[in-house]
């Protein structure tokens, strides 16, 4: 994998969707009710943040009904989004080496 061009992305950058990000980058999909727990936020917190980066195509959000009509929300990182959080962290990198 070649190395990311540092560039800060605004849509990335918010804390907590930095998180979502950094915790969808492991792989595979992840469950909106994980997220929430993990972010100790609210479902309408959440939903604002998936919806933004939803717009950006850095996420997929994908629904799959379950018996009694629950639904269950799975979210996971596109190309684009992996890509955007890579060169946010080397844009990080590039202004506070380690």
């Amino acid at each position: 994998m070649s190395r990311p061009e540092p560039l800060f992305d605004p849509v990335v950058h918010a804390p907590q969707r930095l998180q979502i990000c950094a915790m969808l980058a492991r792989g595979g999909e992840v469950e909106f009710g994980v997220l929430r727990e993990a972010l100790d936020v609210s479902d309408a917190t959440l939903s604002k943040h998936l919806r933004t980066l939803t717009e950006a195509d850095y996420v997929d959000l994908r629904r799959v009904q379950r018996a009694k009509g629950q639904a269950r929300t799975w979210v996971a990182l596109t190309s684009a989004g992996s890509q955007a959080l890579r060169g946010h962290f080397a844009f990080l990198q590039s202004i506070a080496p380690l």
